[in-house]
């Protein structure tokens, strides 16, 4: 696997730190590429703490594997090589992380990834907004782990077709069907409205975003059902995990199914919420208190797509009793 580049300074200070047996040295080059490792491993898996797992087993395995790293790839493409096989090999062990079966099908392993974990260079294409919004990570999950792992290479990480064949040891051919194959399929399970993944996207919330999420804590804290109504659009995609299938409902029915469940009766009406951002996306974690309680609780992290000022697509995940995302667990 070679770059066909002169050898770089971490390249030579990691060669260095092999060579004197310098752990210290050795941690620290490497720690520099945890977050975009982190990232690269979640979305071949779709889960933040499998992910966590996935970057540390990388780290033992580039130790254990020092000896064989020369410097004729740059050491940030030999630990990509590293992460990509451990999550494979993850895959391969885990039942149920098979492809998803059909367009609708739920991830209940799915977690979202807290924005304050992500790379903090702008221009890293591992931060690309578009290819870490949760119906990205929820469409990848459709394809074998094989193209999986060369759509994100390709297509993600911008590799040319040669170096993704070396890192995955198939031969270019197989790397170009494989992609051609992952596209049709990504194609398939992204919503109309998506923009191209491949195409340039900007990082930042915009003004819309952030008047929508404000405007859906407000009507909670409100309890204002109309003003929610007029959030959500009347194609609204709606999920709440660990609960399986994604719903395509109005906005009419979404509201009636919330009140039907208890939400917003007495006793589940006194809100307080948060405005956050989980896969540089708008989100809410809603806080709620009970008659008998002194203190609003964690009870739900609602992740929203916003689409021409309205609530597109809404996947909530219930947090009820657990630490979530560095939240408080309680207002």
């Amino acid at each position: 696997m070679t770059d066909a580049r002169p050898l770089g300074a971490d390249e030579a200070t990691f060669i260095a730190a092999v060579r004197s047996g310098d752990t210290a040295r050795f941690a620290l080059i490497t720690e520099r590429h945890r977050r975009e490792l982190q990232v690269h491993c979640y979305r071949m898996l779709a889960n933040y703490a499998d992910a966590q797992d996935m970057t540390q087993e990388t780290f033992l395995r580039a130790w254990n594997k020092r000896e064989s790293f020369k410097g004729h790839a740059a050491l940030r493409t030999w630990l990509y090589r590293i992460a990509t096989n451990a999550c494979l090999d993850f895959l391969e062990k885990r039942n149920d992380r098979t492809p998803l079966p059909a367009e609708g099908s739920e991830l209940l392993y799915l977690q979202p990834y807290p924005d304050r974990m992500l790379p903090e260079d702008p221009q890293e294409s591992v931060v690309a907004r578009e290819t870490i919004e949760l119906a990205f990570i929820v469409a990848v999950q459709h394809l074998p782990p094989r193209q999986r792992a060369v759509l994100i290479l390709r297509d993600v990480l911008g590799w040319p077709a040669s170096k993704a064949a070396d890192a995955l040891e198939l031969t270019v051919a197989s790397v170009t069907s494989a992609l051609q194959r992952a596209r049709v399929t990504m194609r398939e399970q992204l919503p109309g409205r998506r923009l191209d993944w491949r195409s340039p996207a900007g990082h930042e919330l915009s003004d819309d975003e952030r008047g929508v999420v404000k405007s859906y804590i407000d009507a909670h804290e409100r309890n204002d059902l109309e003003g929610l109504m007029s959030l959500l659009r009347d194609d609204l995609r709606f999920a709440m995990l660990p609960d399986s299938g994604t719903l395509t409902m109005t906005a009419e029915d979404a509201v009636d199914g919330w009140v039907s469940g208890g939400l917003f009766q007495p006793g589940h009406d006194d809100w307080r919420g948060i405005t956050t951002t989980v896969n540089r996306m708008p989100a809410a974690a809603l806080y709620l208190r009970t008659p008998d309680d002194p203190e609003y609780r964690l009870f739900a992290v609602a992740v929203l797509h916003v689409v021409d000022g309205k609530i597109a697509e809404l996947t909530g995940f219930d947090v009820t009793g657990k630490p979530w995302l560095d939240l408080p667990l309680t207002l």
